[in-house]
């Protein structure tokens, strides 16, 4: 998108949106606030098959903006970037799932590899090694990664809305209830146990998690810090992402 004419500041064009729907200055913030989109789209296009096409994600990205804009306040003290992002993703998350573009056995692969982890988690008392997980379904080591990258391959934002927002992201929800002390204290919580169910995941795991929800880090950044192929990080990603989903379900959380 290229600037627009208006010389608006921040402020001039949320009170003319809020205050007198100037439908100038909606056409302003959403020019404004298009870097969201990208960056939005950016993160989640990283682990995505290449037939998944980033200027369909921004598109679906731009409905999400428009429905922050439209229903943010800025009486309320929030910052508008914390309120947008999860309302972009949420829009593109719902554009992904309409496509239901991935397969069954990809699915069933990650349920599986799920329920490996909780029961080896309940017997060892620990987190399992690859080597166990393997075991425990059956198949090699190999087989295992190979099967964690097409999962990789088939998953979108899958820890964003309890990690990285501390906010619902449902793209239809309304201000009052993101901003309502109940669901602070529900998101506070979670975001609670999150944090400490993350300490006790093994350091390797741990870190990618820290590097890529917490510092912004690419996969391919995070690959170049601890050594890797940027496919061995999102193998390991998606690794910690189900042990994560495991102990969150087991918690009654999740």
């Amino acid at each position: 998108m290229n600037a627009l004419p208006v010389r608006l500041t921040v402020e001039q064009a949320w009170t003319k949106w809020h205050d007198d729907k100037d439908p100038s200055a909606r056409e302003w913030l959403v020019v404004h606030y298009a870097s969201l989109i990208k960056f939005v789209a950016g993160r989640l296009a990283a682990g995505l098959p290449k037939r998944v096409d980033t200027g369909d994600l921004i598109s679906a990205g731009v409905f999400g903006l428009m429905n922050a804009i439209d229903r943010f306040d800025p009486a309320q003290g929030v910052k508008f970037e914390t309120y947008a992002i999860p309302r972009i993703r949420g829009s593109i998350l719902d554009s992904l799932r309409a496509l239901d573009w991935v397969p069954r056995s990809v699915r069933s692969r990650s349920r599986s590899i799920e329920t490996a982890i909780s029961d080896l988690e309940h017997e060892l008392g620990r987190s399992p090694s690859d080597a166990e997980i393997a075991t425990k379904l059956g198949i090699d080591e190999e087989e295992l990664q190979k099967w964690l990258s097409d999962v990789a391959a088939g998953s979108v934002g899958p820890l964003d809305h309890v990690v990285a927002d501390n906010t619902a992201t449902d793209t239809h929800s309304s201000m009052h209830r993101d901003t309502s002390p109940d669901a602070v204290v529900e998101a506070d919580e979670l975001r609670k146990v999150m944090r400490q169910e993350m300490k006790k995941l093994p350091e390797r795991e741990r870190t990618v998690l820290v590097l890529y929800y917490e510092e912004n880090l690419t996969l391919g950044e995070i690959g170049d810090v601890l050594g890797v192929s940027e496919s061995r990080v999102s193998q390991i990603h998606t690794k910690a992402v189900l042990q994560m989903r495991a102990r969150l379900r087991a918690a009654d959380v999740g």
